[in-house]
């Protein structure tokens, strides 16, 4: 028998597929439904990489499941088509987006339908469609309607090579996500979306989600929630209190210096009262050219300037304490000052030590002589008035009753996690519908006037000085007042690309709809999504945005459920052969398309979800890609093989149901590797048949159908079924079958094997030591002297003690 034509194959059912709409989601079928959602791509140039494959090819294995388990399934594709790379080819090739996007998506699609993925195109969103994005900015209105969008002047990461604005998800590490430029500090008017607001309730909710447990715990410690207190400092000789925010108000009696930031608005403020205000406006102004990371970074050299002339007064002891500037203090966390006890804080410890600040120990234990001593979340107190001899515990609730009978402070939960920075100044994203009037002032166009329209640019390379290219176009800029009709301007400000990836999972439940964001009742039906699978990289930025979006609309009333994703997983890179990560630069990227050309989009199905845990890391791997070929190309081979019957053969019965079990199994846990190998092992026992019964070959194409789906069609139809695989039952296992019916029991006398034999399994000991003393080769050492003990271990052996 030839090997399989894949390429003629795979055409052929991708094209049944397709055209038979094989795929479709229904709204309001009566089956149970099934939402698997995977992280909508960025339409690039490039097309696809083996990274897509991996992510995509995992819920599609899913999802094939659950339509031959009997599921309605909402398998979507869409593509989050906004943003700078695009843009920047744009400008690069002299090619307006809309172009470069469509062509792009157009390429896109063709290959997702290479790999045979089992999306419903019929619902495919994009982002840049003012039928999508006018959705986008009513979602901002709400917003902005209720009090969370709003506009500050404030230091920002900004990209001086991207001109743009940057959150602080964009720019960890101090470096731009998409050029890798290190990010400057920037003063700018800037969209703010208060998503602190749902600090709690986005914590709240991961204790409801199934969610790999990493991901939970790095959205928790993005969130960053402390407990302690907020405590007033006041300014000597002066009306102004110097308010900070403490984990660690047990420990006020240690404060022996205070540190503010540079943009404090304190500094401005007493700035006649500061004899050597020069000096300090000279180090704020290098401040603004270092990015957040650079300020923050605990290892870097610890920088500031000592107030001169300006102090505070300590709460509890009413000594002065000196105040400092520094650039590791930052406005966006607390309250923008911090109180130093350098006894017990490694940053505070190194920074007296420069500066020579006292250092105090308010907690027993340790060698301050020799570094901070840090171990103190228990303890006993010590140099700290009525709080000695108090544990650490006692001591945290006796504080805070202390500064707050006397008014002096409060208790107080602080969060790591900062408003999210909104606008970009890029030409390639949503407009901000905001019109500002000098009589009436600054407020969102009305829902009846959505979409605000992103104007045909033809020059939209970033203006001068971070500006917007939009600001260049009069008659965008300028616009008559709705409610006054005096001469007002728009907003020339885009959103950020994580806009339309905040919501894009619900407009998939009604992606036609233009009356409404989507239809209460489809999105009824349709969430939560049940398994959502993306990269570790968006679990901090992408989740807690859109889950920040839910949560809201839930409020509103928009949608029916809070939590948007009931499950979360996410797949490891896939590294070069090399074992280092896929780059352009250092040659070693595999193109998708190539190998499914070369060896057909089943193979790399197969191979991707093959490869290794899924969860972890794993280098390309040449060799098993013609090893998967190799084992597709043995089922195919099966076919030699099949008599007519409708029964397992005999000695498959077990190896088929124990197959069923696990693989059905492997596939729910995410193993897709041992998924795949137990499938080679039962391919393994069919092969040594001499003959197969249909039933066995169709049971085995089944199982793998959700990896090789074209193989696995072709074969079922030469089989001379009528029904496609799409809509064929999963296999279902007798859990009594899927033990072996004899097993084999060792016999030992005095601890050396001396024989076996085989069993049913389960039987009783009487029959096992019957059996055992039965054999000739036991008989003959038994038969030399007295049998003192038989020990019998059910299922494995038998051991014989003989005198």
């Amino acid at each position: 028998m030839e090997n399989l034509d894949f390429k003629k194959v795979e055409k052929k059912w991708q094209d049944f597929w397709y055209q038979n709409d094989c795929f479709k989601a229904i709204d309001f079928d009566p089956r149970p439904k099934f939402y698997g959602l995977i992280e909508f791509p960025y339409p690039s140039g490039a097309g696809m990489h083996v990274g897509h494959i991996r992510a995509y090819t995992s819920l599609d294995v899913v999802s094939r499941k659950r339509r031959m388990e009997g599921y309605n399934v909402l398998f979507p594709i869409g593509f989050d088509a906004f943003g700078l790379p695009t843009e920047n080819y744009a400008i690069k090739n002299n090619i307006h987006p809309r172009i470069v996007t469509d062509r792009n998506i157009e390429t896109f699609i063709k290959q997702l339908k290479m790999a045979g993925f089992s999306f419903d195109y019929d619902r495919v969103v994009d982002t840049t469609d003012e039928k999508y994005y006018k959705w986008t900015q009513f979602i901002f209105k709400k917003l902005f309607d209720n009090g969370l969008a709003y506009k500050s002047k404030t230091y920002v990461n900004y990209c001086p090579s991207c001109k743009v604005v940057l959150a602080n998800e964009e720019s960890q590490g101090g470096k731009c996500d998409r050029c890798g430029t290190d990010v400057v500090q920037k003063e700018k008017d800037v969209w703010f979306l208060k998503i602190t607001a749902y600090c709690e309730s986005l914590l709240e909710g991961i204790e409801k989600v199934n969610y790999l447990p990493r991901i939970k715990t790095e959205q928790i410690n993005w969130i960053g929630k402390s407990t302690g207190a907020e405590v007033n400092f006041k300014i000597k000789d002066n009306d102004d209190v110097l308010r900070i925010f403490t984990t660690r108000p047990d420990t006020l009696f240690g404060v022996s210096f205070m540190v503010i930031a540079p943009e404090h608005p304190l500094v401005e403020k007493l700035k006649d009262q500061i004899n050597n205000y020069s000096e300090i406006e000279a180090y704020i102004e290098q401040t603004h050219k270092k990015s957040e990371f650079e300020r923050v970074q605990m290892n870097k050299d610890k920088t500031g300037v000592k107030l001169d002339g300006v102090v505070a007064i300590h709460p509890l002891s009413g000594k002065e304490v000196p105040i400092f500037v520094a650039d590791y203090v930052m406005m966006g966390y607390g309250t923008g000052a911090i109180m130093a006890v350098p006894a017990h804080d490694t940053r505070d410890y190194e920074f007296a030590k420069k500066y020579d600040c006292p250092i105090i120990p308010v907690i027993e234990g340790g060698d301050i002589s020799k570094e901070a001593y840090t171990d103190t979340e228990v303890g006993q107190m010590i140099n700290s008035d009525f709080l000695n001899g108090l544990s650490v515990e006692e001591a945290k609730v006796k504080i805070i009753e202390h500064l707050e009978s006397n008014k002096i402070g409060e208790k107080m939960v602080n969060f790591k996690m900062k408003d999210w920075a909104f606008n970009r100044q890029r030409y390639w994203g949503e407009p901000i519908p905001v019109i500002t009037c000098p009589h009436c002032g600054q407020f969102c166009v009305d829902e009846k006037d959505l979409p605000v329209v992103l104007p045909n640019l033809e020059k939209f390379e970033p203006g001068q000085d971070g500006e917007s290219p939009l600001a260049s176009l009069d008659s965008f800029v300028n616009c008559k007042c709705p409610k006054c009709g005096a001469d007002a301007k728009r907003e020339t400000d885009t959103m950020p690309q994580w806009a339309g990836s905040s919501w894009y999972f619900l407009r998939y439940c009604d992606p036609h709809n233009d009356k409404e964001l989507a239809n209460y009742d489809k999105l009824k039906y349709w969430l939560p999504v049940d398994w959502y699978n993306g990269g570790m990289e968006h679990v901090t930025r992408h989740m807690i945005y859109s889950r920040f979006w839910n949560h809201f609309l839930y409020d509103q009333g928009l949608v029916p459920v809070k939590e948007p994703y009931a499950k979360r997983t996410a797949q490891g890179l896939i590294l070069g052969a090399d074992g280092n990560k896929m780059s352009k630069s250092l040659g070693n990227t595999v193109d998708p398309v190539a190998v499914i050309n070369d060896f057909g989009a089943d193979t790399l199905r197969t191979f991707i979800m093959f490869i290794g845990d899924y969860e972890q890391p794993t280098p390309w791997n040449e060799n098993g890609v013609t090893g998967c070929k190799r084992f597709l190309d043995k089922v195919y081979k099966l076919l030699e093989k099949v008599v007519p019957g409708e029964e397992y053969s005999p000695a498959l019965v077990t190896p088929m149901h124990k197959a069923i079990k696990e693989v059905s199994s492997d596939i729910e846990n995410g193993k897709y590797n041992t998924a795949i190998s137990k499938l080679m092992i039962l391919n393994n026992e069919c092969s040594k048949q001499k003959q197969l019964t249909k039933k066995d070959v169709e049971t085995l194409i089944c199982l793998l159908n959700p990896f090789a789906p074209h193989m696995c069609e072709e074969m079922n139809e030469l089989l001379g079924n009528k029904t496609p695989l799409v809509t064929t039952p999963w296999p279902t296992y007798i859990e009594e079958l899927t033990h072996e019916a004899e097993i084999a029991i060792a016999v030992q006398v005095n601890g050396k094997l001396r024989g076996t034999f085989m069993v049913a399994k389960d039987s009783p000991k009487e029959l096992l030591e019957e059996k055992a003393l039965a054999l000739p080769t036991v008989q003959n050492y038994t038969s030399q002297g007295t049998i003192r003990k038989i020990i019998v271990v059910p299922n494995k052996i038998v051991n014989i003690v003989v005198a």
